[in-house]
């Protein structure tokens, strides 16, 4: 949930610093019927938050399935993460909402990022837990 609300953060300043509705983009869930309706900032949120944790919790079942060293415990975190950098396409062209165009540049980057900063977290979060679960 950390590596989510991070995420979730990151875009909603850059959002806010430029303008760019990246933002819009990550909670957008207008084109799915059930949710066609405009549905409250908090609840668009806990659903990227529950694709947060699955990616997370998969992240945690491999990284100790696998015993990953430090430096695959980066790699692992990198390979979930990666295939969300591209969930910018879809979204973007299924989107009724205003968002980022399919091929906006800044926008691409803005979301690579936020993604990145998420994969990035995954490691020393689960470090940090798994230690505090020890003591």
């Amino acid at each position: 949930m950390i590596s989510g609300t991070i995420l979730g953060l990151f875009l909603k300043w850059i959002q806010g610093l430029t303008g760019i509705k990246v933002y819009v983009l990550l909670l957008n869930v207008d084109f799915i019927p059930l949710f066609a309706s405009t549905l409250p900032e908090w609840l668009e949120f806990s659903f990227h938050l529950l694709i947060s944790c699955g990616i997370g919790l998969v992240y945690v079942f491999l990284a100790e399935k696998l015993n990953v060293s430090s430096r695959g415990a980066w790699i692992l975190s990198l390979l979930l993460t990666f295939p969300t950098v591209f969930l910018y396409f879809p979204l973007s062209y299924l989107a009724l909402k205003d968002v980022p165009g399919l091929f906006d540049g800044m926008a691409i980057t803005f979301w690579t990022i936020g993604h990145l900063l998420y994969g990035l977290s995954l490691p020393p979060l689960h470090r940090f837990f798994t230690k505090a679960n020890h003591k």
